[in-house]
C-alpha cells in the first residue's frame, strides 16, 4: 500500500507539472498565432443551412470532446516525456553509483571473498586476487584452504563452520602462501550472507595482509624480551657487584686470617719444635740416668748375689734357690729398664745412627709380635747425614706406625722403605 500511495502522489505531481508545461505552451501559441492557424482550419465548421445556435447551458458543445481528448493526449505525452527524462536521470545516477561501488569493491584496501561451504571462491575483488599474486579469473572456483598451510587448515575449516552455523561475525588470523610460495600473515573477518538469487549458502570474508603488524608484534615481543632480559641482566650485574664486593671483603678478611694463620702456624711450629726438643732432651736425660745409675746398681746387686751364692755353706740348696730367684728378678728388672730407656730415648740413635736403631726396633718388634718386617733403602747413605731432630722424627714415626700395625692391622708382613726424592727423603711403611 505504501508503494501505491507513493506512485499516486508521484503521478499527481507529474500531472501538475504537465499542466504547467501546457500553460506555458499555450502562452507561446498566443505569441505565435500563425502556427495555430492550421489547427483552426482543421477544426470542423458549421454546415451550410445550419443555424449558429449556442448550445444549451450545461450540455456539451460539438467541439468539446475532441479538444478535451487532444488536451489529455498532450498532457499524457508531456507526462511520458518527463517520466522518460526522470528514468534516464535515474539510470545515469544508478550507473554512476554502480561505477563507484565497483571501484570501491575492486580497489578496497582489503580483499573481499565470497565463499561457499567448502571454501571455494565464488567472487573476489582485485585486491583479494593481488594478495595471492593471481588474476581474478584464475582465482575463481579455487578453494581458499589450498593457500593455507596444511597444519592450519583445520583451524580455517572450523572458522568456516562457525560462520555457516550462524554464530555471527568470526575472526581468525592464519599464515597463508601466495601462488609463488611466498608466505604472509592474513586476518579473516567472515559473516554469513543470505541471497534469494543464490542457489546455495555462501559467506563474505574480508582478508587483509597483516604481515607488517605481525613483524611489528614480533619486534615488539623481541624488544620486550630484550628489555626483560636487560632488566634481569642489570639485576644480575647488581647482584654480582654485591657478591664481588662481598668477595673482596671476604678475600681481605681471608688474607688477614691467612696472615694470622701463617703467623700462628709459625708460632705453633716453633712451639712444637721447642716441645719436641724439650721432650727429647728430657728423655735423653732420663735414659742416661736409668742407664748410668739404676742399671749399674742392679748389676752390682747381681754381683753381690753371685758372691753370696759361692760362699754359701749353710743350707746351700735353699740359699741357692733364693739367690737364683733374686737373680732372675734382677735380670727381668734390667730388661725392663733397658726397654723403658729405649722407648724414652734409644741411646743407639745418638751413638750408632738411625739405621742401626731401626734394625734394633724391627728385631724387637718381630720378636714380640711375630710379624715379619722387611727394611729397604734407596738413599745411598744420605740417612746418616741427617741431623738429630730429623732422625728422631723418622724413628718416632716408624715406632708409632709399627705400634698401629700390631694393634689394628692384623697383618703378617710389613715393608719399610726409604727413598730419595728431589730435596726430600721419603719413608713408606705398608702392611698386607
Amino acid at each position: 500500500m505504501s508503494r501505491n500511495l507513493k506512485a499516486s502522489s508521484g503521478g499527481s505531481g507529474l500531472r501538475r507539472r504537465a499542466e504547467a508545461k501546457l500553460r506555458a505552451l499555450a502562452a507561446q501559441r498566443k505569441r505565435r498565432p500563425l502556427m495555430a492557424e492550421p489547427c483552426r482550419r482543421a477544426e470542423p465548421g458549421p454546415r451550410s443551412g445550419q443555424s449558429h445556435q449556442r448550445p444549451e447551458a450545461g450540455g456539451p458543445g460539438p467541439e468539446a470532446n475532441p479538444r478535451r481528448l487532444v488536451h489529455e493526449l498532450q498532457v499524457h505525452q508531456v507526462e511520458l516525456e518527463m517520466q522518460n527524462a526522470e528514468l534516464q536521470e535515474a539510470r545515469n545516477r544508478l550507473e554512476g553509483l554502480l561505477e563507484k561501488y565497483t571501484d570501491l569493491y575492486d580497489f578496497a584496501p582489503v580483499g573481499y571473498f565470497s565463499l561457499d561451504e567448502q571454501g571455494r571462491i565464488l567472487e573476489v575483488n582485485l585486491t583479494g586476487a593481488a594478495l595471492f599474486g593471481l588474476e581474478r579469473s584464475r582465482l575463481l572456483g579455487r578453494p581458499l584452504p589450498r593457500f593455507v598451510a596444511p597444519a592450519d587448515q583445520p583451524v580455517f575449516l572450523a572458522f568456516l563452520q562457525q560462520i555457516f552455523a550462524g554464530a555471527g561475525k568470526q575472526v581468525c588470523e592464519l599464515p597463508l602462501r601466495k601462488e609463488d610460495g611466498a608466505p604472509f600473515w592474513a586476518s579473516f573477518h567472515g559473516v554469513s550472507a543470505i541471497s534469494v538469487s543464490a542457489p546455495r549458502q555462501w559467506c563474505r570474508v574480508a582478508v587483509s595482509d597483516i604481515s607488517a603488524r605481525k613483524r611489528a608484534e614480533e619486534a615488539q615481543h623481541h624488544l620486550e624480551s630484550m628489555i626483560t632480559t636487560n632488566r634481569e641482566l642489570r639485576k644480575e650485574i647488581a647482584r654480582r657487584e654485591v657478591v664481588e664486593e662481598a668477595l673482596r671483603n671476604s678475600r681481605r678478611d681471608q688474607s688477614q686470617l691467612l696472615d694470622q694463620s701463617h703467623h700462628m702456624q709459625e708460632q705453633l711450629r716453633y712451639l712444637s719444635h721447642q716441645l719436641l726438643r724439650a721432650q727429647e732432651e728430657e728423655r735423653k736425660r732420663i735414659s742416661r740416668e736409668l742407664h748410668d745409675e739404676i742399671t749399674q746398681t742392679l748389676v752390682g746387686i747381681n754381683v753381690h748375689l753371685e758372691t753370696l751364692a759361692r760362699g754359701a755353706t749353710i743350707n746351700p740348696t735353699g740359699l741357692r734357690q733364693k739367690i737364683a730367684r733374686t737373680q732372675r728378678q734382677v735380670e727381668k728388672s734390667v730388661r725392663i729398664v733397658h726397654q723403658f730407656a729405649r722407648e724414652l730415648r734409644p741411646t743407639a740413635l745418638d751413638d750408632l745412627g738411625l739405621m742401626a736403631t731401626l734394625h734394633s726396633l724391627l728385631k724387637d718388634f718381630m720378636r714380640r709380635t711375630g710379624i715379619r718386617v722387611h727394611l729397604t733403602t734407596f738413599t745411598s747413605g744420605r740417612i746418616e747425614q741427617l741431623d738429630g731432630a730429623t732422625r728422631t722424627v723418622f724413628y718416632r714415626f716408624a715406632q708409632e706406625a709399627l705400634t698401629n700395625v700390631a694393634r689394628h692391622a692384623k697383618a703378617t708382613r710389613v715393608e719399610l722403605t726409604f727413598q730419595k726424592l728431589p730435596g726430600a727423603l721419603l719413608m713408606q711403611i705398608k702392611d698386607n
